[in-house]
C-alpha cells in the first residue's frame, strides 16, 4: 500500500513538473527578433546596341543586384540612377558582365550604358520601375 501511494506521489511530482514546464514555455506572443528584411532579388540586364534592358522591369523595394552583360563591341560603364541614386560599375568588357548591388526605395530609375568613346548612336536607356517594399523572408528556409 505504501509502495502504491509513492509512485502516486511520484507520479503526480512528475506530472507537475511537466506542467510545469508546458506553462513556462508558453510566452508573449510578442517577441524580441525583428522580422528579417525582404530577402535579396536579382534582376537581368543586356547592353545591346539598340538599348538596355532590365527584367524585371518592376520590382518591390529592397535590396536588389542587377547583373548586367554587355553584348555591344565596346566597353561600357553601367550607371543606374534615380532620384536620391547613382551607381556606376563598369567600363564592362564587350561580352562581360557587370554587377549593381543597391537598396531601392520607391521610385522611378534609370539604368544607363555608357561609353569613354564618343558615339554617334546613343544606347536608349532602360527604366526600373521599384514600387512597394516586399514582404519580409522570415518565413523563407535555407537563406543566410
Amino acid at each position: 500500500m505504501r509502495a502504491l501511494r509513492k509512485m502516486r506521489s511520484a507520479r503526480s511530482a512528475l506530472l507537475l513538473a511537466g506542467a510545469a514546464a508546458a506553462i513556462a514555455g508558453c510566452g508573449q506572443e510578442d517577441f524580441e527578433n525583428r522580422p528579417r528584411p525582404p530577402a535579396p532579388k536579382v534582376l537581368t540586364g543586356v547592353i545591346q546596341d539598340r538599348g538596355v534592358t532590365v527584367s524585371p522591369s518592376t520590382e518591390g523595394a529592397g535590396s536588389l543586384e542587377i547583373t548586367i552583360s554587355n553584348q555591344t563591341d565596346e566597353a561600357h560603364t553601367v550607371t543606374l540612377e534615380g532620384e536620391t541614386v547613382e551607381e556606376t560599375v563598369g567600363p564592362i568588357q564587350p561580352q562581360g558582365t557587370g554587377t549593381i548591388q543597391k537598396t531601392l526605395k520607391p521610385g522611378s530609375y534609370e539604368v544607363r550604358a555608357g561609353s569613354p568613346v564618343a558615339t554617334t548612336k546613343e544606347i536608349p536607356p532602360a527604366r526600373l520601375t521599384i514600387d512597394r517594399s516586399r514582404d519580409d523572408s522570415s518565413d523563407r528556409l535555407l537563406l543566410p
